[in-house]
């Protein structure tokens, strides 16, 4: 008889774990502390429920790191890949999912599962005996966090995430808004009409930025002050301050798109992506904030297109918890100070759905290799998901980690076939190079790549 895995967290990390392990032959108990103890950010108590955005991103996987690692995930017969693609929504060419039968898709998959069990309530300490994934995420209850810190002997890291404001599609003027994709991606014209896309002038657009800089904002809790926000999710105001073109060359850049209302190029557009199967919520794409709601409202409608907006959702800030992995994980994604406890997803500082799954997908492998009484290594670092590893269990400077979304910049470098050096055939050579290696990692597993 084998040992149990105990995974802490059901969030996209725990789950696809749990279901790496399971499908393994180990029996897995999933703790899940919602819904009897929740969050601000969370509804409801199903696995995998997705609170910011409800995008995967680009699902390109030969010119996208991120769209090569949704590759890996499925060649592994990952769960979470599995739902998102049962839930798909038209977004181009992301990977958007209608997030509400997702979690339920995953929630009903692993509670199906012969050797899988939820349990509900709150882990409180890290545990001192068992073998156990740590998965809880950027909203790590404050109790249990404390026994992290405690444990380890390190400060709590943190840093701000952000939650995007979503609109009720039939408030957005469409006589000013028009329907399409940047650079029309997507293979269908569902999928080329998945965004909205709200125009400015340049006059406009000044305004707008003025009204984003005088705004009041929402007050930090005692101690968040200090604590930075993270490159890939800053709030829309942070960015204004950064500069006034800074919008123009990062949410709101008005290129790959034709406005069918007027022929001259706008000097801005503001993107809205579909949020749900109906189509009847958009979220502003990029457009964290953490402004107070009254604001939101008014400064929101001053984008043509949502004169009248209704709001089914506002934006806001919360506090995300990490820790410095680099210095306190080995090879094997566990704790140094308590080899029995691994650590997945969010928490160890990747950053993004797809990442925090695809180290579930690796620890709970890896836990169970351990329990048979083998040593799994990692993906080999030429991988989406071995690069991911390898940054954060040492390839990170231990002093200034940070999270970080998956990107080839990761990835040991490679010359593309014939030495040609443009951008296109650089990342055909890394995902290329990616695909064979990760095949030939699940082949040493006895898997061959779903």
């Amino acid at each position: 008889m084998t040992e149990t895995l105990h995974i802490a967290g059901g969030g996209m990390a725990g789950a696809e774990a749990a279901w790496q392990a399971a499908e393994a032959g180990i029996d897995v108990v999933i703790h899940e502390m919602r819904p009897h103890v929740g969050t601000f950010a969370h509804r409801t108590g199903d696995l995998a429920e997705m609170v910011c955005s409800n995008s995967f991103r680009s699902d390109d996987d030969e010119q996208n790191a991120v769209g090569l690692l949704h590759w890996e995930m499925r060649a592994a017969g990952g769960l979470i890949l599995a739902a998102a693609e049962a839930n798909r929504l038209p977004a181009g060419g992301a990977l958007a999912v209608d997030r509400e039968p997702f979690a339920r898709m995953v929630t009903e998959r692993l509670r199906a599962h012969p050797r899988v069990r939820i349990a509900t309530g709150e882990l409180t300490a890290l545990p001192d005996s068992g073998r156990w994934i740590i998965a809880t995420g950027p909203l790590t209850s404050p109790a249990l966090a404390e026994s992290i810190r405690s444990v380890t002997g390190q400060d709590q890291l943190a840093f701000f995430d952000a939650i995007a404001p979503i609109v009720h599609a039939d408030t957005i003027d469409m006589t000013v808004a028009w329907r399409q994709s940047r650079y029309d991606k997507g293979d269908t014209e569902d999928e080329r009409t998945a965004y909205i896309n709200c125009p400015m002038d340049r006059a406009q657009y000044d305004a707008f930025v003025d009204a984003l800089l005088a705004a009041d904002r929402a007050a930090f809790r005692p101690g968040e002050a200090d604590t930075p926000y993270f490159d890939g999710c800053l709030p829309i105001e942070v960015m204004a301050e950064r500069g006034r073109e800074t919008l123009r060359f990062g949410p709101m850049k008005p290129v790959g798109l034709t406005n069918p209302h007027r022929p001259e190029r706008p000097w801005a557009v503001v993107q809205l992506r579909r949020d749900n199967a109906l189509g009847t919520l958009y979220n502003i794409v990029g457009f964290q904030t953490k402004m107070r709601h009254a604001d939101q409202v008014r400064v929101f409608r001053m984008i043509p297109g949502l004169q009248e907006a209704a709001f089914a959702r506002l934006g806001g800030i919360h506090r995300n918890t990490f820790i410095n992995a680099p210095r306190l994980l080995d090879g094997q994604l566990r704790l140094k100070a308590r080899p029995h406890i691994r650590f997945a997803g969010q928490i160890t500082g990747v950053e993004g759905y797809v990442e925090s799954a695809a180290m579930g997908l690796v620890a709970g492998r890896m836990a169970a290799a351990e329990i048979r009484g083998r040593t799994l290594p990692p993906p080999p670092p030429e991988t989406a998901m071995g690069a991911l590893v390898a940054h954060i269990t040492g390839g990170a400077d231990a002093r200034t980690f940070q999270p970080m979304n998956v990107n080839f910049g990761l990835f040991p470098p490679v010359e593309a076939k014939g030495g040609r050096r443009g951008r296109r055939d650089r990342y055909r050579a890394y995902t290329d190079r990616a695909k064979a290696a990760f095949a030939a990692w699940l082949a040493a597993q006895g898997r061959a790549a779903a």
